[in-house]
């Protein structure tokens, strides 16, 4: 009897652990995430205390247990073992080709075997397109597009509206990551894409895709699949209403290379800039045109950021540009007028505002123009986000031009940076910007005073300025 009874008790417990594991699996809990640096808090905050960011906490729901799901799956490791560093060769790195110029010069001569790349951009500007375009220009890669947010027959329709050999080319659409990885396996393509990661979700996270967990989560399954099997991957990522990809800022950090494409969906011209690349040179910029056949490779991108009129007009300047290591030249647009209210107007497309609004402070400060009651608005052509400091020049040349309606010659450039003191600045590679400038047919380039210029082409002459009053008397004689 007392047997019978300690067997008994002894299913109790049993039970009653197992009930218990099994309920302390299930077991969730509220947590706020930074969407900016994916810091996690047990409570909201206004400002993450890791980024410092204001506003970017978001709840989600995750579980505090193991699922069984993710006790059951085991992720195959790759079987390497520590080696010296000084026995691994870096000569045999292979580089895949896309058949693509532009895309293979802004990822440093093409893609690396496991790498994975993320490309962001605005709705409509022209990832998708790229995406099925790169496998379609590749026949010899058997490529395994994975489509989350459309159908295979709409996938289709793209493919056959920009044309190209699609016998190699694999649609598969679905989200969840634990088919995608298993389906990859089985089939061992040469190139991986992914449209969009926000649509992809895990089962091993307990909360909605495009959530701050589930993107990790995503990202992290596909840069192992890359590693372990050699295949790159590459992502497709929307991006927030500041143009930042939508996510956590680890995400970033997760992939190898970062695209971003910037301009106009309106119009016909996308810029695609390196924003992060461990296997080439960072802030390289690619130049295309968006067709009815898919984007087209633009070569030259200074056809498109010159002047297009035939006669001088006051108001515009031409910049000698390098982003990355790709010289260039752009118009710099200015307007200068009277204000009409009260307060002047300060306005800069495709230009900081606030270094506009230094730019003129120097002018002030330094020259003696008087630009504190007029508005005054900046506009750089075929939408171009500028960063280089090389455009200072530039941007203080058009405003005074359009200021006292005089009209640079048309074969003019520059190249320089404007200092606080009024000190034009020399800038880096002046030699490279000055070849792009005579190969363009130009006749003369403002650089700085302090720049040294050793090879000079036949064709254009390189005057030296030190400060923006020296030239002011250079360019605007007798105005």
């Amino acid at each position: 009897m007392w047997d019978d009874a300690l067997f008994l008790f002894g299913k109790i417990i049993t039970f009653g652990v197992i009930y218990e594991s099994a309920m302390a699996t299930v077991k969730t809990k509220t947590v706020w995430f930074c969407r900016s640096c994916g810091n996690e808090s047990s409570k909201w905050m206004g400002r993450c205390p890791a980024c410092g960011e204001w506003n970017t906490m978001v709840e989600e729901t995750v579980a505090t247990g193991k699922k069984a799901s993710q006790v059951a799956v085991s992720v195959p490791g790759s079987g390497r073992k520590p080696m010296p560093l000084s026995d691994i060769d870096t000569t045999k790195e292979n580089r895949i080709s896309l058949n693509n110029a532009e895309v293979d010069r802004i990822l440093g001569g093409g893609l690396v075997e496991g790498s994975l790349v993320l490309i962001g951009g605005e709705p409509g500007i022209g990832k998708s397109t790229l995406s099925i375009q790169l496998p379609l220009s590749c026949p010899s890669l058997k490529t395994l597009y994975v489509t989350g947010e459309e159908s295979a027959k709409q996938v289709k329709l793209r493919a056959a509206r920009i044309g190209g050999d699609d016998s190699n080319c694999l649609i598969y659409s679905e989200t969840l990551m634990e088919n995608i990885i298993a389906e990859a396996r089985s089939i061992m393509p040469d190139l991986m894409v992914v449209d969009s990661v926000q649509t992809m979700f895990s089962q091993n996270v307990d909360s909605s895709p495009g959530s701050v967990t589930q993107i990790k989560e995503t990202a992290s399954m596909l840069l192992r699949f890359a590693k372990e099997t050699g295949v790159p991957v590459i992502l497709i990522g929307h991006i927030t209403k500041e143009g930042s990809i939508a996510g956590p800022k680890i995400l970033e950090h997760i992939v190898d290379v970062v695209l971003q494409f910037e301009g106009d969906n309106r119009g016909s011209y996308r810029l695609l800039r390196s924003i992060k690349n461990r296997f080439g040179s960072t802030s390289e910029l690619a130049v295309f045109e968006m067709t009815g056949k898919g984007l087209r490779e633009v070569n030259n991108p200074s056809e498109m950021l010159v002047p297009m009129h035939g006669e001088d007009l006051s108001g515009v300047a031409v910049s000698a540009m390098l982003d990355g290591t790709r010289p260039f030249l752009i118009e710099v647009q200015a307007l200068v007028s009277s204000a009409a209210y009260g307060t002047p107007q300060r306005s800069a497309t495709g230009f900081d505002v606030r270094r506009l609004n230094m730019l003129l402070a120097v002018l002030e400060k330094r020259a003696g123009f008087k630009l504190g009651v007029k508005d005054v608005f900046l506009n750089m052509a075929g939408g171009l986000k500028v960063t280089d400091p090389a455009c200072d020049l530039a941007v203080v040349c058009a405003v005074l031009s359009s200021n006292f309606d005089f009209a640079i010659p048309s074969d003019t450039c520059f190249a320089g940076e404007v200092g606080l003191s009024g000190e034009i600045r020399p800038v880096a590679q002046t030699d490279r910007r000055v070849i792009e400038a005579a190969r363009l047919g130009y006749r003369k380039i403002y650089v700085s005073g302090f720049s040294s210029v050793e090879l000079v082409p036949d064709g254009i002459e390189v005057v030296k300025v030190a400060d923006v009053p020296a030239l002011c008397r250079s360019l605007f004689k007798g105005n």
